[in-house]
């Protein structure tokens, strides 16, 4: 998957992520973007087809949400990185399970719980 790692979440996911072999992540630490408007991230996920994985559910549910098309959504509980990191693999394995990322997160956000429970909805609802 082509992820970017939101900033509210540590630059350590993207690290390994990238190291696994099977992902390309960015984080914006990793490329001084750190503090860019959300509308702005956004962008660059389009532009890139970045799907986002970020803490900050109500601005990037809002943002996607008034897009025809994007990449994709993860959206992680506010836990720390350990537990980020688990819950952001037990949602990149539910994607896969239904496909490939290009099939599955296309105008789709992952909603992943304290509890590890994985849940897909469209967004924008068509």
């Amino acid at each position: 998957m082509r992820l970017f790692i939101d900033e509210c979440l540590s630059p350590v996911l993207a690290k390994r992520l990238n190291d696994s072999g099977r992902h390309d992540a960015l984080h914006p630490r990793d490329y001084g973007r750190l503090g860019e408007p959300d509308h702005v991230v956004l962008q660059r996920c389009l532009d890139e087809s970045r799907t986002i994985v970020t803490q900050n559910a109500r601005d990037f549910r809002r943002l996607v949400g008034a897009t025809d098309l994007h990449p994709g959504l993860v959206i992680l509980p506010a836990v720390g990185r350990e537990a980020s990191w688990g819950l952001l693999c037990k949602a990149i394995a539910a994607v896969e399970v239904e496909g490939t990322a290009d099939q599955v997160m296309i105008n789709r956000v992952v909603e992943v719980t304290v509890a590890g429970e994985v849940g897909f909805h469209d967004l924008p609802n068509v």
